[in-house]
């Protein structure tokens, strides 16, 4: 399973050789940003009256215009772009801006802060070496355009000359929003990379656990619908048997078509009888039961794990009933998640216990070992927030393995998903341990078996009766 969410993350989280951007959505930047120019050229230009070099600045422009068209003509839509493509379109970007910046008044111009644009993108689309030296040409761009620059279109009478020490201090405001702006949105591209790629794995794992649950109940179903056939060719091999001389040729047929239904129907037995529960006629469980389905791979192991399941002290009459809740794989798949990380860690034992009352139903999973590092306990079940940093020895082969801290994430989701709340704690002083608490309200356990019941078909009334020896009884 680590082998599965390493994949997973590979693919989600890390970049190969093509970026996050795509062509579409560069172009269309772009034409935004073409569109802005103009018509601040315009407005400066014929509305205000100041005097620029129209024409250089309108050709830089076009140029710009006549990349974007070649790049719509040349490539599809949504092709994305690789990694050192984007990079060399978002420097053009920064180049060209930095040249319009240069013939309307340098550092001076006010529109200085939108060199920071392109920079903003690649934080979010490519990879952190890139951004840097995006941000690098973004910043030496901008120190130049303090120094070196012609003069900001003005009147002429008074001219506008602005203190070096002010000039300074845009530089700085450039210098330092651009880092800000482009780790804030790498963080927050992030963050959304691993929260998809952990749900992609928890989605992974919800869909084998109700595959394994579907394949399970249809072998339980097929052997409760073959139970009659079955028991009807063993009737029928029996009458033949009696009626058939001892010395005919078919005697043997006869012995061994009855042999292999026999042998059918032991087959069938075993289907139902493990597990018993896994036909859909019959997929309620009792409290107790989840518990020992979710903690059997771990029985055997070198931790001893006791289960406890008994009513609250508070609890009394009706809501003292042991509640009963419909097999669901992801509750089953997330406690025994939460069951093995606590065996993995304790020393001797781990506590299983449930308690219930008339308003919820509270599972309690403690081991007797180092317990949660304090510095994690307040973001576990976060995707990647994970207590195995030195990693620890599997209890199979004995290598050490790391954590991708998706198991509690899985756990969580999936547990959640069925209307419970998770607290993570440790014991207190004196004692040592973790203690995870999964609690449902009752009646959010006990809905989905009202509503299965509900559901489940009566027999059908065209249904081969058994004869008068038909041993169907014997069948499942």
């Amino acid at each position: 399973m680590v082998g599965q969410f390493n994949k997973i993350f590979e693919s989600k989280a890390s970049f190969s050789g093509d970026s996050q951007l795509r062509l579409q959505t560069i172009v269309r930047l772009r034409w935004i940003g073409v569109i802005g120019q103009i018509f601040a050229l315009c407005a400066v230009y014929f509305w205000l009256g100041f005097d620029l070099p129209i024409g250089p600045c309108l050709t830089i422009i076009a140029v710009s215009a006549w990349v974007n068209v070649f790049l719509a003509i040349y490539y599809p839509a949504r092709h994305r772009l690789s990694v050192n493509f984007a990079t060399a379109l978002l420097a053009y970007d920064i180049i060209q801006l930095a040249s319009l910046l240069y013939l309307t008044g340098g550092i001076d111009n006010p529109f200085t802060m939108l060199i920071v644009a392109p920079v903003t993108v690649s934080a979010a689309t490519l990879p952190l070496a890139y951004t840097i030296g995006l941000g690098l040409l973004a910043l030496a761009c901008t120190w130049l355009l303090a120094f070196y620059a012609m003069p900001l279109p003005w009147y002429v009478d008074p001219p506008l000359a602005l203190p070096f020490l002010y000039k300074l201090g845009i530089v700085s405001a450039v210098t330092a929003s651009m880092p800000f702006l482009a780790i804030y949105v790498w963080r927050l591209t992030q963050e959304g990379r691993e929260m998809s790629a952990a749900l992609a794995a928890t989605e992974h794992v919800l869909a084998r656990e109700q595959k394994l649950h579907a394949l399970d109940g249809l072998a339980a179903a097929a052997a409760h619908e073959l139970g009659t056939p079955l028991s009807t060719i063993t009737l029928v091999t029996n009458e033949l048997e009696r009626q058939m001389a001892k010395d005919s040729p078919y005697r043997d047929d006869i012995l061994l078509l009855r042999s292999q239904a026999q042998r059918c129907r032991e087959i069938l037995q075993m289907l139902t009888r493990h597990p018993p529960d896994e036909d859909p006629l019959h997929g309620s469980l009792t409290v107790k039961e989840m518990l020992h389905e979710a903690a059997a791979p771990y029985a055997d192991g070198a931790t001893f794990v006791q289960i406890r399941a008994t009513p609250s002290a508070s609890a009394a009459g009706p809501s003292a009933r042991e509640p009963v809740g419909i097999r669901r794989p992801g509750v089953i798949y997330g406690l025994g998640n939460i069951i093995e990380n606590a065996a993995d860690y304790a020393k001797t034992r781990v506590e299983v216990g449930a308690e219930w009352d008339g308003q919820t139903v509270s599972v309690t999973i403690a081991d007797d070992g180092p317990g949660f590092n304090p510095d994690v306990i307040d973001t576990i079940g976060e995707p990647y927030v994970t207590t195995r940093t030195h990693g620890r020895k599997e209890r199979k082969s004995g290598t050490k393995v790391s954590g991708l801290g998706l198991g509690f994430f899985i756990a969580k989701t999936l547990l959640e998903r069925s209307g419970a709340k998770l607290l993570f704690e440790n014991r207190p002083p004196p004692g040592h341990g973790a203690i995870v608490r999964v609690i449902w309200p009752r009646s959010a356990f006990e809905a989905a078996t009202a509503q299965r019941e509900q559901q489940i078909p009566r027999p059908s009334k065209h249904r081969e009766p058994p004869g008068p020896n038909d041993p169907i009884s014997d069948a499942i």
